[in-house]
């Protein structure tokens, strides 16, 4: 067996731009301004890429179905000397949980190598299901809910009632949330937050062993990075939530009857993914303000080791602000 240097690890970089645009955005915390608050996470990661040493475009950008702020898809980012990387970012994963201030809120990134990352191209929704390890080979996402759940609770040596299953409370899931209580498994209905869904599910020490349901495409390809690393696994599917999303994904070759796995979304281990805690949750606490700075939580991984690493920050805005042009006060 051949062994490898330590590498550097772009991971430990990224959680600088995700630190920026948690800082930035949580000063609109539930102000109730949506648009304002992605704005200034939006501002915060670009300044923040511009010092990264890679060749970077942008594979999945934001704002097109949310006529947000965007960083969008083609868009360079960092100083172009580097490894040619793919980014998927989500600036605000959650932007109306930080608009009415509810739990969950997080600003995310990932990274690849070009050319590896899923383009979901007009694509908006897929349904997922994401589980840890331990249930890795044991999910199919056209088995019945029941079946999937007591073949996960077997995984996990569980029984099925002590599963808890992350549903985002959406009406397309009213059938979905029906099996599974019917099985017996219990739920966290969030309002938002798939992203934060399935790292909550494949993570070891979450309080969720399950992610069930139709949510973001461009979020399913972002978890992807943090679950290759974790060892867990998600199958998806393109699911269309309107006959224009439909029609548009025929018309650009996807066939919306495949699944896929993680290694289909990120056909790559050399990933890096960091995500910070913007308004806070069960899974990574929020940014506190201390009246000299502020206190943040993050959590870096990266594919090629599986190293997961939670990092507290304590941020000094008197200190930052005489080398920084990102607005945090």
């Amino acid at each position: 067996m051949i062994q490898e240097a330590p590498q550097r690890n772009l991971a430990l970089d990224l959680v600088r731009v995700t630190e920026a645009a948690a800082l930035a955005s949580s000063r609109w915390l539930g102000k109730g301004e949506k648009i304002k608050g992605d704005l200034a996470a939006v501002d915060a990661m670009r300044l923040s890429f511009n010092v990264i040493d890679i060749s970077g475009v942008v594979v999945i950008g934001e704002g097109e179905k949310d006529r947000a702020p965007m960083l969008y898809n083609g868009e360079s980012l960092g100083t172009g000397n580097g490894p040619a990387m793919d980014v998927a970012v989500d600036p605000v994963e959650g932007t109306s949980l930080l608009a009415y201030g509810r739990p969950n809120a997080i600003a995310v990134v990932a990274l690849a190598p070009r050319g590896t990352m899923f383009d979901p191209g007009p694509g908006f929704y897929m349904q997922k299901i994401a589980v840890s390890a331990k249930a890795r080979d044991q999910v199919d996402i056209d088995a019945p809910v029941g079946d999937n759940l007591r073949k996960i609770a077997r995984a996990m040596n569980k029984n099925v009632d002590d599963l808890v299953v992350f549903v985002l409370d959406k009406p397309r899931h009213k059938d979905l949330i029906h099996e599974i209580r019917k099985a017996g498994a219990r739920i966290q209905l969030h309002t938002d937050g798939d992203v934060a869904g399935a790292l909550m599910a494949v993570s070891p020490s979450g309080d969720v062993d399950v992610m069930m349901g139709t949510g973001g495409t461009p979020e399913g390809v972002l978890a992807a990075a943090a679950i290759i690393a974790m060892g867990g696994e998600m199958h998806c599917r393109l699911d269309p939530q309107s006959e224009q999303e439909k029609n548009n994904l025929i018309q650009a070759g996807y066939h919306l009857d495949r699944v896929l796995t993680v290694k289909e979304l990120i056909r790559s281990e050399d990933v890096f993914f960091a995500a910070t805690g913007i308004s806070g949750g069960t899974f990574l606490k929020g940014v506190s303000f201390t009246g000299q700075g502020a206190l943040t939580h993050s959590m870096v991984v990266r594919g090629k080791t599986g190293t997961l690493r939670r990092i507290e920050s304590l941020h000094s805005f008197k200190k930052l602000m005489r080398i920084s042009s990102i607005k945090y006060t």
